[in-house]
């Protein structure tokens, strides 16, 4: 009882808006983010123009929107290895259903969404049944899926890759919807940005204002306790998994309209930068922290660097770099902005 209400103090307690501000877990990455735009707009013209903005937008947006989700998961406790991957398995069954099958694009969309619900409830239930770590158990879907994806493929086209997705039935309407530009000021912005947006005000109001969202910070925070006091820990926990399926089944087909083919190995090694992400904005690994709205900057942040570096003429490998070094200052600094926060609840 006591550890489940204090989590909800830390939220809605009566504090000064000076320390209200310094216990957001978002605080470090909105810090960040100016810091990234000040540097990079002060040294390129392009990057603060409104292309340039949409440019690195771009790439912000699709990460933002698997990085909010392994933020719910990660706040909930659990890790999930194969959110990756499974963005080209889904994009993989929406292509080759409907080139090589003559399937309507929205009917193979739902397919593929079918299958990653189903692989997100198999990780949930494994998880929740075994107590087996869900850092192994989606170890292992990573696996699975991976050997999947690439063995399929090569079966069904004798190649690593399925294309050809633009002449198929129903491609346009979904193409608009998913993988469509907005045009504002002359800069073409990603119809993906809007997806993300809604994906982050979504999660951010399950969270903050819902009962979903105390449950998922209760057990993150301490699933015995949770249990204790009546909340749902195995049913929260599957429905986290199958959000994270949601989410990889999104950026999948969104990645798949826009290119119209699919590489088989597309995705593998994703999981770890969405993950960074999530961390960067505010996300512990030790679960019952974090926030959906730090994890869509922590994705700005990559946005900015990704293509900022590119617009400097530096050398790409100068981003693992940067990527690195802000995986280690945002996890100082969730430690710091934690440890006030308890001295502030206290």
């Amino acid at each position: 009882m006591t550890a489940t209400a204090g989590r909800a103090d830390e939220r809605v307690a009566e504090v000064g808006p000076l320390r209200r501000l310094l216990i957001r877990p978002e605080l470090g990455a909105v810090v960040g983010a100016v810091v990234v735009f000040a540097f990079f707009a002060s040294q390129s013209a392009v990057f603060r123009s409104l292309p340039g903005i949409a440019n690195w937008l771009d790439p912000a947006a699709t990460l933002g929107i698997m990085a909010v989700a392994i933020a719910l998961l990660m706040i909930g406790g659990e890790f999930d290895l194969s959110a990756g991957v499974m963005t080209g398995t889904t994009g993989l069954i929406l292509v080759t259903l409907a080139t090589r099958y003559g399937m309507n694009v929205w009917a193979a969309m739902l397919v593929g969404l079918v299958v990653a619900l189903a692989v997100g409830l198999f990780n949930g239930l494994i998880v929740t049944r075994t107590r087996l770590p869900s850092f192994i158990v989606t170890l292992g879907t990573f696996l699975m899926l991976q050997g999947v994806n690439l063995g399929v493929t090569k079966a069904l086209t004798g190649t690593v890759q399925v294309s050809g997705l633009r002449t198929a039935w129903g491609f346009d309407s979904a193409h608009t919807v998913f993988a469509g530009t907005i045009q504002i000021g002359g800069a073409s912005f990603r119809v993906a940005i809007l997806w993300w947006l809604l994906v982050t005000a979504v999660a951010t109001w399950v969270l903050m204002r819902s009962r979903q969202g105390n449950w998922i910070f209760a057990v993150g925070g301490g699933e015995q306790a949770a249990r204790a006091v009546g909340v749902p820990a195995a049913r929260t926990k599957i429905a986290l998994f199958m959000t994270t399926a949601f989410a990889a089944w999104l950026v999948g087909s969104i990645l798949a309209l826009r290119y119209t083919s699919v590489q088989a190995n597309v995705g593998i090694g994703q999981e770890f930068i969405y993950i960074i992400a999530a961390v960067i904005g505010g996300c512990l690994l030790t679960g019952g922290y974090g926030s959906a709205i730090g994890a869509a900057i922590g994705a700005v942040i990559f946005g900015m660097a990704d293509k900022g570096i590119v617009f400097l003429g530096w050398d790409a490998d100068w981003f693992m770099f940067f990527l690195g070094a802000m995986l280690l200052l945002a996890t100082l600094a969730n430690r710091l902005v934690r440890r006030y926060a308890e001295e502030v609840k206290h």
